[in-house]
């Protein structure tokens, strides 16, 4: 007679698992030996990002780059906090303090400007559901979530379910939706304990389908068919692509970090093994396993990459993935000695492509050590 399961996550987590080990894509879950990075350099490397963020990187108000809004400052604490740092350390207690701050009147949490509220809001609302133990940031947090819900494209803001931006989420204010921006909607929405019959997940969905390489009855877009590899693309609102991502017959190419984000954003919908979407995406990812670059895209957004990557395949309840070459890959151990080998001597990491801001060493360190939460030995 089967155990019961106790726990709401394993819960969740568990049809992944069986699904991920009894289909023949490739992946096999909770491999017999022991897998992840070597203790020693998985702490080490920890160790010395974190130092650098304490050390070099927060200024005295506790904000982190605040030039870029609250992002920066929600991501580098949430890293700290999510490596074992506590609400008593004086760099995490100043963090969370400059976060405080920057709550607006209409719930969001985001910098003066308010250019990026949605992605700053929900960065936030992650940060503090880390230290909310006693519930001292329910309100903020209740508030926080009802701002990034109002910023979801539907009926409420004139969209019907046939528009291109229906259940996507952009950066704020009237700005298109992305799936970038989409996918931090769903996991602010998750870490407030949505799950996927909650509707503003299941119309974050629609729009999620609408950005995959995959010709379907949920993707009838003017893209859909003209590459149908199954990978993801940053949004499917026509005219708003950008050249460097379209192919010369008007299709979008389909990149890493979005292929990630959007297998990551099906499974908190609730999509099954069955579903062509999902086994489309996987098929896709195993034909571009990669964590020398962000396949697609090169070096642009290479630690943004590294953290859909973990976060997507810790999601699936991976921990072997087998690529199309039929190599396995014990991803955690692989992504830990790929962050220590780009390390700089001072413990930051740094992109030397610009683009998204990654030439910033707070956020692209947040970003790395975020990434490390997910390969912690004996995962």
């Amino acid at each position: 007679r089967p155990h019961r399961v106790r726990s709401g996550m394993l819960a969740v987590r568990l049809p992944w698992v069986l699904a991920f080990t009894w289909i023949a894509i490739g992946i096999s879950a909770r491999a017999a030996e022991p897998i992840g990075p070597l203790p020693e350099l998985y702490r080490k490397t920890v160790d010395a990002g974190i130092k650098y963020l304490g050390t070099h990187g927060q200024a005295e108000d506790g904000s982190f780059s605040k030039f870029a809004g609250t992002g920066p400052t929600s991501l580098a604490v949430t890293a700290m906090l999510r490596n074992g740092r506590s609400t008593q350390d004086p760099v995490v207690a100043k963090g969370l303090a400059f976060l405080e701050s920057c709550v607006q009147i209409d719930g969001g949490i985001y910098g003066m400007k308010g250019m990026f509220g949605n992605c700053e809001t929900c960065a936030a609302m992650m940060c503090f559901r880390e230290v909310n133990r006693d519930g001292k940031y329910d309100a903020i947090l209740q508030k926080a979530e009802k701002y990034v819900r109002g910023l979801q494209w539907d009926e409420t803001r004139d969209r019907e379910s046939s528009d291109n931006y229906y259940g996507g989420a952009g950066y704020g204010g009237s700005s298109r939706p992305d799936l970038s921006n989409t996918a931090f909607l769903m996991d602010a929405l998750k870490a407030r304990n949505a799950g996927p019959d909650d509707e503003a997940m299941q119309k974050a969905l629609t729009f999620v389908s609408r950005c995959q390489n995959l010709e379907t009855e949920h993707n009838t877009t003017p893209f859909a068919s003209k590459i149908n590899d199954g990978g993801f693309y940053y949004t499917c609102v026509p005219g708003t692509q950008g050249e460097e991502r379209m192919t010369a017959d008007g299709g979008l190419r389909s990149y890493g970090s979005m292929s990630y984000a959007g297998l990551k954003s099906m499974i908190y919908a609730g999509l099954t093994k069955d579903d062509p979407r999902v086994k489309a995406a996987v098929e896709w990812i195993r034909k571009n396993y990669d964590l020398e670059s962000n396949p697609g895209r090169g070096d642009a957004g290479l630690f943004y990459y590294y953290v859909t990557f973990a976060k997507a395949l810790e999601a699936a309840g991976v921990d072997a993935f087998e690529d199309a070459k039929s190599v396995k890959h014990d991803w955690r151990k692989e992504l830990t000695e790929t962050l220590a080998r780009r390390q700089q001597p001072d413990g930051s990491w740094v992109n030397k492509n610009t683009l998204w801001m990654e030439g910033d060493p707070n956020l692209a360190t947040a970003f790395g050590l975020l990434a490390l939460t997910y390969c912690r030995p004996g995962k």
